[in-house]
């Protein structure tokens, strides 16, 4: 088979986020390194379409990117390559490390095992440390909670070990839903966790949470605003990560219409994450 590498120069903190987008346009394995992604696809699935969208999904972003291709054909792992790339970290409460590392959990730390096989949420970026630093503060202990775009499972997983009495998370993504179950199982909390495949179409009609996570893209917060405020419970709390600083008073505004009121605002970098509540006064 004839592969199509794509060399996209884009800094270390926007990776797992354009990952993320390249998984649904089909590529197939990444490398990454600090000022690029290189990225594989099988020629035949390629086409200038393909291109179009990804040079469009660039300019979203706040730096200059481009794009050099190269037709190869020499079969290679790419998983296994990026897989060696994920190494153990510390974040907030939580020690995150990949079930092939050594290292030892630091005391007081809470270890979250995760494989992540290429789904977002291995806890290097940004938006997904911001959930994990604030999740203590949350509390989720004795709470539901929704994980919408649960990715590799991450933040249901680090609720549980936190103490919350039930997580449904849910993904649109078929390898999503596999790579989270594998990692609940790694975590021994896989019975305190609903995986759904799907959007909010899957989550029970009635359904009301106390915390609702959603580490996922600007669109897709503005465009499902009103499901996330239903779902909520009425003294529930509401956490968006993966929104750019250029964003956040979109988003305000969009809460805002669907009388919600934002509480917290984080920053890490170019990245955001706003906690928001049920506005009782709208």
């Amino acid at each position: 088979m004839e592969w199509l590498k794509l060399t996209i120069r884009i800094p270390d903190d926007y990776q797992e986020s354009f990952i993320a987008e390249l998984l649904d346009l089909d590529f197939g394995g990444f490398e990454q390194f600090d000022d690029k992604i290189e990225a594989y696809i099988p020629v035949e699935r390629f086409n200038d379409v393909n291109r179009e969208h990804i040079e469009q999904l660039l300019t979203y972003f706040p730096f200059e990117g481009h794009i050099e291709m190269e037709q190869i054909i020499e079969q290679k792992n790419w998983n296994e390559a990026w897989e060696k790339t994920i190494e153990p970290q510390s974040i907030g409460a939580f020690f995150v490390r990949p079930t092939w590392s050594k290292a030892e959990v630091p005391a007081g730390l809470i270890p979250l095992e995760i494989d992540p096989k290429m789904a977002f949420g291995t806890g290097y970026h940004a938006t997904t440390r911001l959930i994990l630093e604030m999740l203590p503060e949350l509390d989720p202990s004795g709470k539901s909670v929704m994980d919408a775009g649960t990715g590799t499972g991450i933040l249901a997983i680090a609720s549980v070990k936190l103490g919350a009495d039930h997580v449904l998370a849910f993904d649109i993504d078929e390898w999503s839903k596999i790579n989270a179950r594998e990692n609940a199982l790694l975590n021994r909390v896989a019975g305190r966790i609903d995986f759904l495949l799907g959007g909010f179409e899957v989550i029970p009609e009635n359904s009301r949470y106390d915390l609702i996570l959603a580490n996922i893209n600007r669109n897709v917060i503005i465009g499902m605003m009103g499901e996330f405020r239903k779902f909520l419970a009425p003294d529930g709390r509401l956490c968006f990560s993966g929104i750019l600083n250029t964003d956040v008073d979109e988003i305000i505004a969009k809460a805002g219409k669907h009388a919600m009121k934002v509480i917290t605002r984080k920053d890490k970098g170019e990245w955001s994450m706003l906690l928001l509540a049920k506005n009782p006064d709208a």
